[in-house]
């Protein structure tokens, strides 16, 4: 009894600290504990907690992890209606709101300015200061219970601090930064799946994944700018929002009390131009009285709070015609539709295509043939397609319907429950999926034979020497030597015809016999399995340290590494029961190729681990070579400088606005000389 007291006591005191380092870490942006040592203090209160289940606190960090299995989104209704607010569009519009509240209340009227973060709308409800429960808006009135995926975002407090009341609702945005974004949609590509569209679509899409530990991964942030409840703290808007900074929410960066119209108008000329250069999407501003009591003399229609508004900023949008509809195949054959556009001007750059991206989308945007479809970049690069001018459709236009059959191999294609996308699942005998395994195969983060790219793999495939991955391994001079292939001319490019001569064949050999010494967790990469991207084949390899040991690995198993749930350990189980890849994987072998973990990685790994580094400059190696240096010493790469930075990797030319803000926060700058003395001694 005295020792589970002990344990009870020290469960307690791990909870209490790790919850005060996050919320040093996420809201105030004052990290006071290195990443090594937070993490040691999660494992051991994982460990506590997996032996005595229940003395787990409902506050406990280990929830941010992930885990828990949703197979069904509850419906639950709001206590309080999530309403939606009006939109406006011009300075006009905003003036009339202006007057039309002061019609109302009779009086001065002091306005709160915020943006409008372009993510999910979320609603938390914390009882005696526990998060109880977080639901999606859905119509308004009910919405879908989220809280096991929502306790996974750092930023979501837990447990409340302070003298919070007994029951508050919060409300916010659910958005994901650009830099998580970029991030997620170079992995999904990575593991040869479609990109999403935008940060808003990849936010939504990640707060209903069944895997808990997925959205984990994946980065979700949160601000929230909207309290309810009885009997509350602080007789307006800007004041409320404060408290719940001292509740230990996270709330919007800008916001701006103003007491004017003009002030309003200001405020949005400034944002306008100012949103370029945060970190996450907005799309406009929002307007509310701040007085509690002018609100409630205003009131609220059944559908927009009368003392609210949103101004929208104006995308550059333009019509165009939809010429026709490709389907194209990728390499693990998820099939994309990408409309082909009558040429345009928008934003400066012609656009004659954009992505549809799945079945879902084209549904919900009820293309029909030949519809003038309207296109916008808003803050983006990349065209997208947001709607379609139904007063221009010709009545004989009839909808198009997503195809059923692969377009390159004719095989019917499959929709798993839960994805938005389709593939043909003909992997082996698929041509553009069989190419596409082979230009995966050679990339420069997979086994690197760069004298292999622009265009030769295909005149390779078309020529019947290679057919699967093994098969570079077999090649020989005179096999290669007088190959070619004539490109037509384009409105871009004069025709131009790629000759494999003596110098060209030499430079394919010398890579493809290189390539032999590349590292496993890249060769494992570098197999292509669905889902499998750069990162979580690193830690499958350094994990099981062998391909034999991979090979064998059940379904639990797998599910024991990090990053690994339940997608991936059943793509790579599924991967290793197909007789045709045990054979490639043979010939890969015999060929000489890495499928273990080396003798050197396996014992270097403790030097930097649980530093945070930043590699800057030009070097005398690559710079994935000292990265990969990094990670095999037990270290983590970042990109960006911040407290958390254990050093900084500096080279030739380092970022004078990097170095600028190292030597600010007092963080090491080391030599390229310097970082080979300390992984030699």
């Amino acid at each position: 009894m005295e020792n589970k007291k002990l344990i009870q006591s020290e469960i307690q005191k791990l909870t209490d600290e790790l919850n005060r380092h996050n919320y040093n870490y996420y809201i105030l942006d004052q990290p006071t504990i290195s990443d090594f040592d937070f993490d040691m203090m999660l494992e051991r209160l994982a460990a506590l907690e997996k032996e005595h289940p229940e003395l787990i606190r409902p506050d406990s960090p280990t929830q941010r992890v992930g885990g828990t299995i949703t197979k069904q989104f509850n419906s639950v209704a709001h206590k309080y209606p999530m309403l939606s607010l009006g939109n406006t569009y011009s300075e006009g519009e905003v003036r009339d709101f202006d007057q039309r509240v002061k019609g109302l209340v009779h009086e001065d009227v002091e306005y709160v300015c915020e943006l409008k973060y372009d993510g999910v709308a979320i609603s938390l409800i914390y009882e005696n200061g526990f998060l109880i429960r977080s639901v999606t808006r859905g119509d308004g009135m009910k919405g879908d219970e989220v809280t096991a995926n929502v306790k996974t975002i750092k930023s979501i407090p837990l447990k409340l601090r302070g003298d919070y009341p007994p029951f508050i609702e919060v409300r916010g945005e659910i958005i994901l930064p650009h830099r998580q974004f970029e991030k997620m949609n170079q992995e999904r590509e990575d593991i040869g799946e479609a990109p999403f569209a935008n940060p808003r679509n990849a936010a939504s899409g990640t707060l209903k994944l069944q895997d808990s530990s997925e959205v984990a991964r994946r980065g979700l942030d949160c601000r929230l700018y909207y309290v309810l409840g009885e009997n509350l703290p602080e007789d307006n808007h800007y004041a409320r929002i404060l408290r719940l900074k001292e509740w230990g929410f996270k709330i919007p960066e800008v916001m701006e009390k103003v007491s004017g119209i003009d002030q309003v108008i200001n405020f949005i000329h400034q944002w306008d131009t100012e949103r370029k250069k945060l970190p996450y999407d907005i799309d406009g501003i929002v307007i509310k009285v701040n007085s509690y009591t002018q609100q409630q003399q205003i009131g609220s229609t059944a559908k927009n709070p009368r003392w609210a508004i949103a101004y929208k900023f104006k995308a550059e949008k333009v019509a165009s015609q939809l010429l026709s509809v490709d389907y194209q195949v990728g390499r693990t054959g998820v099939v994309t539709p990408v409309a082909n556009l009558s040429p345009v001007l928008l934003a400066g750059t012609v656009v004659k295509r954009a992505s549809l991206h799945n079945a879902d989308v084209m549904n919900e945007l009820d293309i029909h043939k030949d519809d003038f479809l309207f296109v916008e970049k808003g803050g983006e690069i990349i065209p997208k397609i947001v709607g379609v001018d139904i007063a221009r459709r010709a009545p004989k236009n009839v909808k198009l319907l997503f195809i059923s059959h692969c377009p390159e191999c004719g095989t019917p294609l499959v929709r798993q429950e839960g994805e938005a996308a389709h593939f043909c699942p003909n992997e082996l005998h698929c041509p553009p999926q069989i190419k596409g395994k082979l230009e995966h195969f050679i990339s420069r983060k997979a086994m690197n034979i760069d004298s292999l790219g622009e265009g030769k793999v295909e005149i390779l495939f078309d020529n019947g020497l290679v057919r699967h991955i093994a098969d570079f391994y077999q090649l020989t001079y005179s096999q290669l030597l007088g190959l070619e292939k004539r490109f037509p001319e384009t409105e871009n490019q004069k025709e131009r015809i790629l000759s494999f001569r003596e110098k060209t064949v030499e430079n394919i050999l010398a890579g493809i016999e290189q390539s032999r010494q590349v590292p496993f967790e890249r060769v494992l990469f570098a197999l292509g399995i669905r889902y499998v991207g750069e990162t979580t084949a690193k830690k499958l390899a350094r994990y099981f340290k062998t391909i034999d040991a991979l090979s064998g690995a059940s379904k639990e198993e797998l599910l024991q590494v990090e990053d690994v749930g339940e997608r991936i350990a059943e793509s790579i189980v599924a991967y290793f029961n197909k007789t045709e890849n045990l054979e490639v994987l043979i010939a890969l072998k015999n060929a000489g190729l890495q499928f273990e973990v080396s003798t050197q990685l396996q014992h270097s790994s403790s030097l930097l681990s649980g530093k945070t580094i930043v590699v800057s400059g030009l070097f005398s190696v690559p710079r994935d070579v000292l990265k990969e240096k990094i990670e095999q010493y037990g270290g983590k790469n970042t990109s960006s400088i911040s407290k958390n930075t254990d050093f900084v990797l500096a080279g030739e030319q380092m970022g004078p606005e990097k170095r600028k803000k190292a030597e600010k926060l007092g963080i090491p700058i080391i030599s390229e000389t310097d970082f080979w003395k300390m992984l030699e001694e």
